[in-house]
């Protein structure tokens, strides 16, 4: 959804170079995340589903990547400058903010054989891409 931050940047990035709006207005541009590719996590449910016996497992990237990094990744992207365009603003600062969300899908690896394959720069590449392709229909 558009309240995740990922897809707030996207259709902003998108927004902007397509002349929509001007400006972006995000929280703590220092939060670091784990961000991985849907495709990856699909194919990491289903080679859990493969075990006979049912187990736990971390699905995730083990890359923490911050907001501002993220953003710097979808404006470069487009030939944009994100300090043109990004203004930090104290109500999307959350009041409960975890500074630093990375997972360890060793576990994975070592028993599935699974680990990401899509970096993180090509899911947003993509994300852009849609979110372009997106609002070019509504124009």
């Amino acid at each position: 959804g558009i309240e995740f931050v990922t897809r707030k940047v996207t259709d902003g990035v998108a927004r902007i170079k397509l002349g929509l709006t001007k400006q972006l207005a995000l929280g703590n541009m220092d939060a670091k995340r784990d961000w991985g590719h849907a495709k990856d996590y699909v194919e990491a449910m289903w080679l859990m589903l493969q075990p006979d016996k049912p187990d736990d497992y971390v699905i995730a990237t083990g890359r923490t990547t911050t907001v501002r990094r993220m953003c710097e990744i979808a404006f470069a992207y487009v030939g944009l400058n994100m300090q043109d365009h990004v203004v930090t603003k104290p109500e999307f600062f959350r009041p409960a903010e975890v500074d630093i969300l990375l997972g360890d899908a060793s576990k994975a690896k070592a028993k599935l054989g699974w680990q990401a394959k899509i970096s993180l720069e090509d899911m947003i590449h993509e994300m852009v891409e849609a979110d372009l392709t997106r609002l070019k229909q509504l124009k």
